[in-house]
């Protein structure tokens, strides 16, 4: 099982090898703007869950909204520990 910073370690890791046919590379690379439509899109597909599917529903539709959060971080240079500094 992955948490927050596994995750991190190896979409990292996939970004800094530039790892070939890596769809986090691809995400990266298509800059702030796709990344950002695609965590508005997963924000929503986690209310709609939240409001009408299961709990397994939702908690992947939430791994999912990480997933693409975190590629925003990447593509952005920022760490966990940016983030973490606010929580």
């Amino acid at each position: 099982m992955k948490s927050f910073d596994s995750l991190w370690l190896e979409l990292s890791q996939k970004i800094s090898l530039r790892a070939e046919g890596s769809g986090t590379l691809a995400a990266v690379d298509a800059g702030v703007h796709a990344i950002g439509k695609k965590i508005l899109e997963e924000a929503g597909e986690v209310w709609l869950a939240a409001e009408h599917e299961s709990d397994e529903a939702l908690a992947e539709e939430i791994s999912q909204l990480i997933y693409h959060l975190q590629t925003m971080m990447l593509a952005r240079g920022l760490t966990p520990e940016d983030i973490y500094r606010y929580l």
